[in-house]
């Protein structure tokens, strides 16, 4: 791929949860990081960070590295420090996703060799819940239950919360480190359609402020509208157009939340042109007007 771009590292903490920026563990729910960052989670990485998608239900498409996944819930896929993934879920799928600090997980290994076999790595896993052998069931029912439990505990002040947290987060890692040799076989994917997918994925990141046209990106990734099209709805089952206003979408929440800007500000920031189409565009995807939507997470509505 020419003008080859580097892959984006995410931290969590800074860019959705800043109450959480230095934590050892953060813990959401799917639907909520979902609602923030859109279905269609771009090629990225986590520095420093083991990132665990738990999915109740509903179709993911994931890729890992270069491998695909097409999987259904019950299902997690796990993913180590560095390792470049993206992946599209369901409108309406839910589930947990729990970002750990590598040392963390490291400990465990190192407490406990025969968590992983002797000169081996951590390896990027999707591990389908209900396909796995008879002898592991009882894992995959437990590693549920702690997720409900750890998300119980996210959710509550109560006394020896940071404990808690840090035990159930070792016992869902210990959990995940035990199920992860039964992970899927990948499934192929074309790689000039993954090439296509990735480059306008990070046009999308260079240009969405500048509304530019499918059109031009297209010709600048050297395919036609439709190719492109259709190579979106073949990798992430959705239209190219959606991907360009999910994007838009994403930074409209997060300068919502995040900054101290008008509504109006904000429109210019993200270049529109007129408030009152910037508020019907984002009650279009959101269900809300920009000013609910602040008023609602600031937990005013």
């Amino acid at each position: 791929m020419s003008n080859r771009r580097p892959i984006p590292n995410i931290n969590i903490g800074q860019v959705y949860d800043q109450r959480y920026s230095d934590s050892e563990v953060h813990y959401d729910r799917l639907g909520n990081l979902a609602g923030f960052f859109g279905r269609n989670m771009p090629v990225h990485r986590h520095d420093r960070f083991f990132q665990m998608h738990y999915v109740k239900s509903g179709t993911v498409r994931v890729y890992l590295d270069d491998q695909q996944f097409i999987e259904s819930g019950p299902m997690f896929f796990l993913t180590p420090p560095t390792v470049a993934h993206s992946f599209v879920t369901d409108p309406d799928s839910d589930g947990h996703v729990l970002t750990v600090r590598q040392q963390l997980v490291w400990q465990l290994i190192e407490a406990d060799a025969s968590l992983l076999p002797a000169g081996m790595q951590v390896r990027p896993a999707c591990v389908a819940l209900a396909k796995v052998p008879a002898s592991d069931q009882a894992e995959a029912l437990r590693l549920g239950q702690w997720l409900e439990a750890l998300s119980n505990e996210f959710a509550n002040a109560s006394a020896g919360r940071d404990a808690a947290l840090q035990s159930l987060t070792r016992l869902i890692m210990i959990s995940l480190l035990r199920l992860c040799p039964n992970s899927r076989e990948a499934t192929p994917a074309r790689h000039e359609d993954l090439k296509v997918f990735h480059r306008f994925n990070a046009l999308i990141e260079v240009h969405y402020l500048e509304h530019w046209p499918l059109v031009r990106y297209a010709a600048q990734i050297g395919v036609t509208e439709a190719r492109l099209n259709d190579v979106c709805r073949r990798i992430a089952d959705l239209p190219s157009k959606r991907l360009v206003l999910e994007r838009l979408m994403q930074e409209a929440r997060r300068l919502l939340l995040f900054s101290g800007s008008s509504v109006n500000e904000i429109c210019y920031q993200l270049g529109f042109k007129d408030p009152a189409y910037f508020s019907r565009f984002f009650n279009r995807y959101a269900g809300l007007t920009p000013g609910e939507y602040r008023q609602r997470q600031a937990g005013l509505l």
